[in-house]
């Protein structure tokens, strides 16, 4: 199933997903751009990571290779991606000080403070879908975050484990 169908050509829509062999262990993120009919796939790894930091670094990596400011439809098989922005826990723990709802540090922090600017600088729409049902674009994205997650020499992830 692809959801770009109905969607307006001037509209980015990116497709994420993370990856990670034993949590943690080596992990693989994967995001797949389309714009019209011009499509881009990126993906990456570490040697050692979570497969959260994996989630939120696809939108990261996604966001950050958009060479100006976009309308952007973002399809995530992470609810806590997803949440963190539309339902504001993003805001909240920024308020707080970067303390979660336990009064504890917010997990992620450095991924959290990248993708600030990036939804700043583009208007971004999160979408969720469910992992592993068949949508295409999820399914290929998975492949791709599970072949960077067994690369061999992937480089350690300088924000895991957090202090």
């Amino acid at each position: 199933m692809t959801q770009t169908a109905d969607t307006d050509p001037g509209i980015v829509t990116i497709h994420t997903d993370g990856s990670c062999l034993g949590n943690p262990g080596p992990g693989g993120w994967c995001a797949i751009l389309r714009l019209g009919d011009r499509e881009k796939e990126l993906s990456g790894g570490f040697a050692l990571t979570t497969n959260n930091r994996m989630e939120i670094l696809a939108v990261v990596e996604a966001l950050s290779s958009l060479t100006r400011p976009c309308s952007v439809d973002v399809w995530t098989d992470s609810q806590y991606v997803r949440n963190a922005i539309e339902k504001k826990w993003l805001a909240g723990w920024q308020k707080k000080g970067w303390l979660n709802a336990e009064k504890k540090p917010v997990k992620n922090r450095d991924l959290w403070e990248r993708l600030i600017p990036l939804v700043a600088r583009h208007k971004v729409r999160f979408h969720w879908l469910r992992g592993h049902s068949g949508h295409a674009e999820n399914e290929r994205c998975d492949q791709l975050a599970r072949a960077a997650a067994v690369k061999r020499g992937l480089p350690k992830d300088p924000g895991y484990p957090e202090k």
